[in-house]
């Protein structure tokens, strides 16, 4: 398959999508630990059927250090045993943020709650923001087919 657009190769994607990936890199500077980001990142691709950040996220929790176990498992998470109780709070507000148009109420007081239980305000913070931003990268990748299969962890940073 092949994409519709090249980012890299337009002048105005190179203006904006700089700006994006800074945004990004700030996120995983966060104090939001690094595992529920890569879970949260993977979950909301699921959601949304956006290969290449599955194939993205996968790699890049594989690369540090995430259990083939956990990753296989994040799609049924509920069912799961394999996570902490803050990164089932974490997925579930992933979820009801992702899945905006489905609960037209937006994300449930008692899911925010849950997750404000587990996190404190920056990590919250970095939550909503890691929510919001891989459902604006899911979109910029399934809009323009962007192919998938061929990430290289580390790639981006």
């Amino acid at each position: 398959m092949d994409a519709r657009l090249d980012y890299f190769a337009d002048p105005t994607a190179g203006k904006v999508l700089k700006h994006f990936m800074s945004a990004g890199k700030a996120l995983k500077d966060s104090p939001l630990p690094a595992a529920t980001q890569e879970l949260v990142a993977l979950r909301v691709s699921q959601i949304n059927g956006c290969a290449v950040c599955v194939d993205m996220h996968t790699k890049e929790a594989v690369a540090a250090g995430e259990t083939p176990v956990r990753l296989n498992l994040v799609a049924a998470w509920r069912e799961a045993t394999v996570f902490t109780e803050a990164e089932r709070a974490a997925l579930r507000l992933a979820e009801e943020g992702t899945r905006v148009a489905d609960a037209a109420g937006g994300v449930d007081d008692e899911v925010w709650a849950y997750a404000a239980e587990h996190y404190d305000k920056e990590q919250l913070t970095a939550l909503v923001i890691l929510v919001s931003f891989m459902n604006t990268a899911n979109r910029l990748n399934i809009i323009t087919r962007q192919p998938a299969g061929d990430h290289v962890p580390g790639q981006f940073h």
